[in-house]
């Protein structure tokens, strides 16, 4: 017998070899249903998984994140299966679970058309209803290559080849389809009712542009019929809202082919990112922080020192000066540290909050590049806060309540996930456990839910990342909070404590915005270009009827101009209705209609973006208006 611990704590005993299914059902066969996978010692498994020792149970459904990828998974299998049986010439590379949904990259010559997709889909329908169990089963190296040859599957013959020698594959079968896999997977196909298959795009095998180009087939699926409706709703009306297209309509940004993955920033959208700077440096300021500014190249000395050169290296631009390499800096970090080794620190000094809003350069491959969500160079509202070990605790509180504040003024709701240590890392494991302890501690004492992400962390710390949720129910990953032991010792940073001898600081690393261009591109998304009036790049449009009143409409956009209002004056001769469409389009918030009646009583007529005509009003009273909603930075939420 065998005792396995539930979630709840609960123990109970059971034969030695139990699926994890077998658990479920006899619990409760209404369990049993839910469930998608299972979680054995904290490993993901599928529910056909025997258990033959003392572990650990958890079970996982869809709404988890595990049980989505294990959803998923399956998802693509099915789809592979229905490609297969509608393309047996096509060879199969990779097709894994992603952030939402999945895909498969496939090597078909037949160039696949939305009408395909739709076959694809008929096909999978099909697939679904033969209710196929879904089983693993393992075959030594040597066999398994020999069993893709077969097949013809060359992608998987060469995935197989770059395995150590002596590895057991495993592989999933299901019906007459079977693919190399990992796993985990649904026990059965049938659960896999609701789908949509949304896009085909090209992507380089192994994202190696000197090998072949490769159709990747992207999908979705969830296990009711309303929750894919309501993400096909969502994504048509993300569509509506795609930065990109709004922010050349509004003429904010612009891409050009003289600098893939470098935004321009045309002059409104300028005024909308300085803005954003703005008000950024207000908050900090009022939180104790300094600013500081640091040089965008430094020497490899530097990023030695600091552990990029050897651990991100592929990511960074590199340039040859007097002899000697140089990068361009992916990161404001190192800088800092530099900046604290200008004097010598005292105990006395601490908590050091600096501030750096740094210009960052990261290279990214071109088929990741994405508007101003994803780009090769950006702004990074960064700060390095340097501490004493005792300090830890209430200073990640003070950047939470800071990170809290700022999201909160732009209507958004977030949530907290906790990263740990990677694969890949610097320092000691026990210096790991400590930091991690020490973020887990803030945010309990905090009272705040969150989820932990396992080995997500930066390479030199573990990490809190908030979450935002905009108003069509997407997340997008902005703030983190990194508490980094590594940087400190590995730069050898010290302060006099109070019993006179040196000590080593403890950092924080944390943005708010994160990207500036990236937050800016999810603003534009989240208010589909409708701006808060306090961020909005023109606030009022004067729109005179006619030439006639031309005079009066100037005297009302130089009042505007001196009360620092930013107004723009529509002095084209055209019809007033085609000048209010147009306004409404560029989504200015307040519009001024400048007639005969205006005129000769002195006052303006003022029409709303969000809630249409509001009458007539004198201009002194609504430029107080104007000033009440700026300072107080209403959202139009």
């Amino acid at each position: 017998m065998i005792k396995i611990e539930l979630k709840d704590g609960s123990l109970k005993e059971f034969e030695s070899g139990i699926r994890a299914i077998d658990v479920a059902n006899s619990i409760s066969e209404g369990l049993a249903r839910a469930i998608v996978g299972a979680k054995i010692n904290g490993e993901v498994k599928d529910l056909k998984t025997p258990i033959n020792d003392d572990a650990k149970l958890e079970f996982v459904k869809f709404e988890d994140k595990d049980g989505k990828e294990v959803f998923w998974h399956t998802s693509t299998h099915v789809m592979a299966q229905a490609i297969k049986r509608l393309y047996p010439e096509a060879k199969l590379a990779i097709g894994p679970a992603i952030e939402n949904g999945f895909y498969y990259d496939i090597d078909l010559e037949h160039r696949l058309s939305p009408e395909d997709l739709e076959k694809i889909e008929a096909e999978m329908k099909k697939i679904v209803k033969e209710e196929f169990e879904v089983e693993r089963y393992e075959l030594p190296k040597d066999e398994a290559i020999d069993f893709m040859k077969k097949l013809g599957e060359d992608y998987k013959v060469e995935l197989i080849e770059g395995l150590e020698e002596g590895s057991t594959i495993s592989f999933y079968k299901q019906g007459e389809f079977t693919d190399l896999c990992a796993g985990p997977h649904l026990p059965n196909v049938k659960k896999v009712k609701a789908f949509k298959l949304l896009s085909v795009a090209g992507a380089y095998w192994r994202a190696d542009q000197s090998n072949k180009m490769l159709q990747r087939v992207y999908g979705i699926a969830f296990e009711k019929k309303k929750d894919l409706d309501d993400y096909i709703q969502m994504m048509e009306e993300a569509k509506l809202r795609d930065h990109r297209k709004l922010g050349k309509e509004l003429e904010l940004f612009t891409l050009l082919d003289e600098g893939p993955g470098f935004p321009f920033f045309l002059p409104k959208g300028t005024v909308l990112k300085n803005k954003l700077l703005e008000y950024w440096r207000e908050v900090h300021r009022e939180d104790g922080y300094v600013e500081i500014e640091t040089p965008i190249i430094l020497n490899r000395q530097l990023w030695e020192t600091s552990g990029h050169w050897f651990n991100y290296k592929e990511n960074m631009y590199t340039v040859e000066i007097d002899e000697e390499d140089f990068a361009i800096k992916p990161m404001n970090c190192p800088g800092g540290m530099l900046v604290y080794q200008t004097k010598m620190r005292s105990y006395k000094d601490f908590p050091i909050r600096m501030g750096e809003i740094g210009r960052v350069h990261r290279h990214e491959l071109s088929g990741a590049l994405h508007g101003l969500m994803r780009v090769r160079a950006f702004t990074q509202d960064d700060a390095h806060i340097f501490m004493l070990p005792e300090q830890i605790k209430d200073e990640i509180k003070g950047v939470v309540s800071l990170i809290d504040k700022i999201y909160k003024t732009f209507g958004f709701s977030y949530h907290l996930e906790l990263s740990t240590r990677p694969e890949k890392f610097l320092g000691e494991i026990s210096m790991w456990d400590e930091a991690e302890s020490n973020l887990k501690a803030a945010l309990e004492e905090l009272g705040l839910p969150y989820i932990i992400n396992e080995g997500d962390g930066a390479f030199y710390g573990p990490k809190i990342d908030f979450h935002l949720r905009d108003c069509i129910g997407r997340t997008w990953q902005c703030g983190t909070i990194q508490l980094d032991y590594q940087l400190p010792e590995r730069f050898e940073l010290s302060y006099i404590g109070k019993d006179g001898e040196k000590h080593r600081p403890v950092m924080i690393h944390r943005v708010a915005f994160g990207s500036i261009e990236r937050f800016i591109g999810i603003l534009i998304e989240h208010y589909a270009g409708k701006f808060p009036l306090w961020i909005a790049p023109v606030q009022v449009k004067i729109l005179p009827i006619s030439d006639k009143f031309m005079d009066y409409a100037k005297q009302i956009e130089k009042a505007m101009y001196d009360a620092k209002i930013r107004v723009e004056l529509d002095d084209r001769a055209e019809k007033i209705g085609y000048k209010i469409r147009e306004a409404q389009l560029e989504k200015v918030p307040y519009m001024i209609i400048v007639g005969e009646k205006e005129l000769n009583e002195g006052n303006i007529s003022v029409r709303s973006r969000d809630l249409g005509d509001l009458g007539f009003k004198n201009t002194d009273d609504f430029l107080k208006e104007l000033n009440e909603e700026i300072i107080s930075r209403k959202t139009n939420q």
